[in-house]
């Protein structure tokens, strides 16, 4: 069933009122105007996601809502933050009523989970593309950077590693993925409430979007540091556990769409467990750059790859 542009925002978008009092004029004027609060500081993330290479055309489009708004809420969480409000552009091939329906029900799922008010957008037509632009607010001095890593710190990573990118080359191969990797890839869970714990221990902290070992690269680059992982420290799920060492190993070091936490510590945490979520020491900062990934018996594991980028 086809609908117009106006319909769908009315229907799907706009209905969804505004639960902050910082969101002064949300959707249905030429641009949202917003409230910062005194006492703090706006933090703000953009992600896009295109058919074709960051999820099968086949993905359930419910799935997709949720997931566009997730990969945002990772970011915010990151950096410490409180998510407020957020800007959705859609860029549609088709304006499939059955389809945006959907798409906004999972959307809205995860909105109304963190009170993020969707404040306005753009709806076009073109190659399925979707775009997010996420604000969230943060105590002045409070934030989270990856530029703060000194030598000595531990290194942690919240949840386990390499679901989503095994879960994803089973799609690639026709295979159907067991459904607690599958939802890590469809579904990531945003450890915003671990972001908010990380601010009063932890000075650095990035997600892991685009495997561990790269994304801990950035960090390192950003603080001036380098990092040992210890492999076997890493963190699997009962279904990377069923795979050879070495395999899963691959996964979790390189494979992207985790969207977990990756931070450090001055000293170690005494808890297994940050605002309900399991967290483990993977390795430490040291002196001088680059990432070296050690085995039990301490020799350097070599990769193939480090991660995703989209023009390598």
């Amino acid at each position: 069933m086809k609908i117009s542009e106006i319909e769908i925002i009315n229907r799907y978008f706009q209905s969804h009122l505004s639960r902050s009092p910082h969101t002064i004029l949300g959707i249905g004027d030429d641009a949202a105007i917003l409230e910062i609060p005194a006492d703090q500081q706006l933090v703000v993330t953009i992600d896009t996601l295109n058919e074709g290479v960051h999820f099968f055309s086949s993905m359930d489009a419910e799935d997709l809502g949720y997931k566009s708004l997730a990969v945002s809420l990772s970011d915010i969480a990151a950096m410490g933050a409180t998510p407020q409000n957020v800007l959705l552009s859609l860029s549609l091939p088709l304006a499939d009523e059955n389809w945006i329906k959907a798409f906004a029900k999972g959307f809205f799922a995860l909105a109304d989970q963190y009170a993020v008010d969707l404040v306005g957008g753009d709806t076009t037509r073109g190659p399925l593309s979707i775009t997010t632009v996420l604000n969230g607010f943060i105590a002045r001095g409070k934030a989270l950077y990856r530029n703060r890593a000194q030598a000595g710190d531990l290194i942690y990573v919240t949840g386990t590693l390499g679901d989503a990118g095994r879960a994803l080359d089973l799609l690639k191969q026709q295979l159907m993925p067991d459904s607690a990797i599958l939802s890590r890839l469809n579904r990531p869970i945003p450890r915003v409430e671990v972001g908010l714990k990380l601010r009063e221990i932890s000075r650095c902290a990035m997600d892991i979007s685009d495997g561990l070992v790269l994304d801990l690269t950035r960090l390192c680059l950003a603080s001036g540091v380098g990092a040992k992982i210890y492999a076997n420290q890493l963190p699997f799920s009962a279904s990377l556990q069923k795979l050879s060492l070495l395999e899963s190993w691959q996964y979790a070091l390189t494979a992207g769409d985790d969207y977990e936490l990756l931070f450090t510590l001055p000293e170690r945490y005494p808890e297994k467990e940050i605002a309900g979520v399991k967290i483990t020491q993977i390795g430490e900062i040291i002196q001088g750059s680059g990432v070296q990934v050690l085995d039990e018996n301490s020799n350097i594991i070599k990769l193939k790859k480090i991660g995703f980028d989209h023009f390598a």
